[in-house]
């Protein structure tokens, strides 16, 4: 009984977490763009959650709440190509992040940059071979920045609700 108490509640979590990512998606969706001379460039407010669920939760966890809300994020607010691009992102960002958390080297913050970084990175290298056009990895260097910049923003973000919110309270 215990058993089966324990996977309901996993999974309650995992639709309360989804859920909250999904939020945060809308919410970024709504917001006007940050640089309207670079297209494309958003805060990655969901990953806040991600990264919450990674430290808290661990892997496994933080892959099934970032895959299903791209999923249905995709199919509110975007398209088989922001699918594909956004796929591309979390998969990389999720690798980067796990491997650093369990090098245990960086911060939150640190390894949130990482993985705002390795995003960008993801979708810049699946823009290269959809379209077929190498130069759109120059546009990397706009990307790092940005990247950089939001990582700590998502990095400062996670890292208080992880030392805030108990840890022994989910399953």
């Amino acid at each position: 009984m215990k058993n089966r108490q324990t996977k309901t509640r996993k999974i309650a979590f995992m639709g309360l977490f989804s859920s909250l990512a999904l939020l945060l998606s809308y919410v970024e969706f709504l917001l006007p763009p940050i640089f309207v001379a670079v297209p494309g460039i958003k805060v990655g407010l969901p990953n806040v959650v991600i990264l919450f669920v990674l430290y808290c939760l661990g892997l496994k966890y933080a892959a099934v709440v970032s895959f299903t809300r791209l999923c249905i994020s995709s199919l509110l607010f975007g398209n088989a190509m922001t699918f594909a691009y956004s796929l591309a992102g979390a998969v990389l960002s999720l690798i980067v992040m796990a491997i650093l958390k369990k090098i245990d080297k960086l911060s939150e913050v640190g390894v949130s940059v990482a993985g705002g970084v390795s995003h960008n990175l993801g979708q810049v290298l699946v823009a290269v071979v959809l379209l077929n056009t190498p130069q759109i990895a120059y546009y990397m260097v706009v990307l790092t920045v940005t990247g950089t910049i939001s990582g700590i923003f998502i990095g400062l973000c996670g890292a208080l609700m992880i030392k805030r919110v108990p840890k022994n309270k989910f399953f």
